[in-house]
């Protein structure tokens, strides 16, 4: 779907499923566009498990936005006179708020071709950002990978020293990351949001990010931040919530405290810093801005190894750390007896290209132990571990 279309759907009152490439769209019931008014339907990881199709009034949408410009008045930048780039697909809702934002802000915004932001010469000769900053500051959002590789190349770091602002959030930012934008004087706001809660709650300034602070910073206007005792959860409390998630056509309200406070699922301190995120909760991982459940892409990975008939008994897929995506999965395999595991494994390799690139295993080892509990429960700490020593070894 077009932004126009997307315009004119909001203008008759419509509640808008946007889907990515591959995903069937969830039917709307008319009661929820009557109860909610104009707005999306968009995917998410949900707290505590699979994908979800999350519900997102566009009054919701735009109390987000409110609250992201006057963080960015305060920084000393006038939302309406802002350009917002957004490399970001639109069925994301880090990749949607930028236009709502622009939209809000009566402010420019301009889409990325995704190729642009993997060629950082075509990008800097699309999008002169000499000539673009004459006409007010450029505002960017950015998932760790594509900051990675916009660094990895002196035209891309170039590129990005011409832009006044760079959020960055949808997953941990590695350490060396930070530390070489801090070097190259990057103007980066670490932020922190989720589907549910209308994109970014908290954001960590440029100016404090460039001191040296880590983290996300302080909560955005409207949002109160809070870690639950015992199980460590950061728990989110805001007017603009997700009022639920569409499940075979019936809403399912969002699942909160009995004080009204919604369970992000991440683990979270904080600090005289501010918010310091730990991680997931659950098995997921965040790969290349992208949360990744290893249990549905192993479902996925079966029904592909089946129709393909080839030789294996199992597969498990672990995280493991990485420079660029933030981590990527690692395919434990064990194959059937008396076959040769090199052919296999390139077979598998070959089949996962049929996967978002996110859910591809960066690399498969072969496990010849790897097994279940007798309750045919995968212990994943215990193979996240074997994985470990085999590396040690």
């Amino acid at each position: 779907m077009s932004l126009q279309q997307l315009e004119q759907a909001w203008s008759a009152g419509r509640l808008v499923p946007l889907a990515g490439p591959g995903e069937t769209v969830p039917v709307v019931p008319a009661s929820l566009e009557h109860q909610y008014g104009p707005g999306v339907i968009v995917g998410s990881g949900g707290s505590m498990g699979g994908r979800r199709w999350c519900v997102l009034p566009l009054a919701h949408l735009q109390q987000s936005a409110l609250a992201t410009g006057r963080w960015l008045a305060a920084q000393g930048l006038d939302p309406a006179s802002c350009l917002h780039l957004n490399p970001l697909p639109l069925h994301h809702v880090s990749g949607l708020l930028p236009w709502v934002r622009s939209r809000q802000w009566g402010a420019q915004h301009r889409t990325l071709a995704p190729a642009l932001m993997r060629d950082p010469l075509a990008l800097a000769e699309t999008l002169p950002l000499a000539e673009l900053a004459c006409q007010g500051p450029v505002l960017l959002s950015l998932v760790p990978t594509q900051l990675g590789r916009l660094l990895a190349d002196p035209v891309g770091v170039a590129w990005l020293q011409q832009v006044a602002l760079i959020w960055v959030g949808g997953a941990p930012m590695s350490p060396d990351l930070a530390a070489m934008a801090r070097q190259l004087r990057l103007p980066l706001a670490p932020c922190y949001g989720a589907t549910e809660t209308a994109a970014m709650v908290c954001a960590l300034t440029p100016r404090r990010f460039l001191a040296g602070e880590q983290g996300c910073g302080a909560p955005l206007d409207g949002v109160r931040l809070r870690v639950e005792s015992g199980s460590g959860a950061l728990a989110i409390a805001t007017a603009r919530l997700s009022p639920g998630w569409l499940v075979q056509g019936a809403l399912v309200p969002l699942p909160r405290t009995v004080d009204g406070w919604w369970l992000s699922g991440d683990a979270a301190r904080f600090s005289d810093q501010g918010l310091q995120v730990l991680g997931r909760l659950d098995a997921a991982i965040h790969s290349g801005g992208e949360t990744v459940f290893p249990e549905q892409v192993e479902q996925r990975l079966a029904a592909l190894i089946e129709a393909a008939a080839l030789p294996v008994a199992a597969v498990l897929l672990v995280g493991e750390s990485d420079a660029l995506w933030g981590e990527r999965l690692v395919a434990l395999v064990r194959l059937r007896a008396e076959c040769s595991s090199e052919p296999v494994l390139a077979a598998l390799n070959q089949l996962a290209q049929q996967l978002p690139p996110a859910q591809r295993p960066v690399r498969w080892q072969e496990c010849a132990s790897l097994e279940t509990t007798l309750a045919g429960k995968w212990q994943r700490q215990r193979w996240q571990q074997w994985l470990v020593d085999q590396l040690a070894g």
